[in-house]
Parts: C-alpha cells; structure tokens; sequence
C-alpha cells in the first residue's frame, strides 16, 4: 500500500434486510450503508435463505442508490428448476439474482477495479462459505475476505484456519482484511485466538444486538502490515431498527 493512502472498510451482518421491527426494508439497508460511506463493505445474510435465494437487496436498488458495486463472484446456489428461473422471473416480475455465496457479498464504489476473486465452501455441518476479492484502490492493491462463521466453537476454528490457509495459499502476495461475523463471544479466545501474530483485530466495539450492543460478534481482522488508524461501530438510529447487528467500520493504511 502506497504511503499515506487509507482505505475505509466496513462489515454488515444486514439480516436479510430484515429490521428489529420484523419489516423486510432494502432501502433502509442501503441508507445505512451510505451513511457509513466506506470503500469496501462486507456483507453477511446478503442473500434470502429461501425460494430462488436472491439478494435481500435487489441489484437494481443497489444500482440505482448509485454509490456502490457488488463485486461479481459469478456463482449461484443449485437450484431445481434452474434453466425456467429467467423465464419465471420475467413472468412474476421478480429478481431472484443473488449478490453473494451464502449470503456473504461484497460491495466496493465504483472507482475500484477487480482484480480477482473467489469463493470458499468451508467445512461445516450446515452450508457455510466465504468470499475473497483482490481488488485496487487507485495503485493499492488489497484483499478483502468476508466471512460468516459456524455458530459452533469448533467448526470456527476449522473454518478460521481454512480461510487463513486458503489465503496464504493465494498466487499474489497482497494485504488482507478479513471481516464478518464471526460469532464469537469471547474476546481473545476461540477462533480469534487461531488467527496468530501475522493478524490484529481492529477495536471496533460491541455491535449486538443492535437495540442493546453487547457482544461484539463482528469483527475485522487486518494483516500486521496494515496499520489501524481508527475504528468504530456505526450507531445511527437507522442502523439500530436495520438489523439485528450493528455495522463495524476501520480505516486502514501502510
């Protein structure tokens, strides 16, 4: 990374765009989103678990909002029925095109380019993955991983190792951010205690739930060679009735 250059990144657990009052708003999602106005956003639950399993948001809102992109992982979940679903989406006028892999997304402004990307199965009882983008912000090149961890001790352990291997086993060298929700309670114990001196955690704050935060199950994990220069948990009154988490956000530089 460029000398002096910072990068704003932030994670959202966005619950389906469902809000703690049970009402289903996309719109409020995105509102929060800009209001956080971060380079890179991380998203978790980003996709409806049911039906054609497409974006909580839709891409045209997104599009339409104006300020950001999804980054194009080119993957959809197996579905039965899959060669009608264009057809039935023009027939129902409905966009079941989803944005992540299982639910995990990432949205970058528009200014910053692609250089790759990926998805992981991670090893789970329950369907679980994670996302990585390689992506360039002016002349810095960065990765960024979005993950959303087991609900279980053990199996975020195994899937916190595995993101890291799969990472390391990556053709580029390049700093890495890994953000999500990560599930775990426990500060410096767990899966965070896996993560080892080549990563810090960046100190964001409790971020649930949001009408009471508490436990600060989010979290962004950064490379030693990226320095933190401040960090936080996003708490607007739109954030607070959006979803159940709160959003986390950290700003970045050599």
């Amino acid at each position: 990374m460029s000398t002096g250059a910072q990068i704003t990144v932030a994670s959202y657990n966005m619950r389906k765009a469902v809000g703690t009052d049970r009402k289903r708003d996309p719109h409020r999602v995105l509102d929060v989103i800009h209001e956080i106005d971060a380079d890179i956003v991380a998203l978790q639950e980003a996709d409806k678990r049911v039906g054609g399993r497409g974006s909580a948001v839709p891409l045209q809102l997104i599009a339409d909002y104006g300020l950001y992109k999804p980054v194009p992982l080119g993957v959809r979940h197996k579905r039965a029925l899959e060669p009608m679903r264009k057809h039935a989406d023009k027939l129902l006028k409905l966009d079941t095109r989803n944005i992540g892999w299982h639910g995990n997304a990432i949205l970058v402004k528009h200014h910053i380019g692609v250089l790759d990307c990926d998805v992981l199965e991670l090893p789970t009882l329950e369907p679980r993955g994670a996302v990585i983008a390689e992506l360039l912000v002016g002349d810095t090149a960065i990765r960024v991983v979005g993950m959303h961890l087991d609900i279980s001790g053990l199996w975020r352990r195994r899937q916190i190792r595995f993101i890291l291997d799969a990472v390391a086993a990556r053709s580029q060298p390049m700093p890495t951010i890994l953000m999500g929700d990560t599930n775990e309670w426990r500060t410096l114990a767990g899966c965070l205690k896996d993560i080892g001196p080549d990563f810090h955690i960046a100190p964001t704050g409790p971020s649930f739930h949001a009408r009471r935060p508490v436990a600060a199950l989010d979290r962004i994990i950064v490379h030693r060679d990226l320095n933190i220069e401040a960090a936080g948990v996003h708490m607007s009154a739109s954030a607070r009735r959006a979803s159940d988490h709160l959003p986390i956000w950290a700003r970045v530089s050599a």
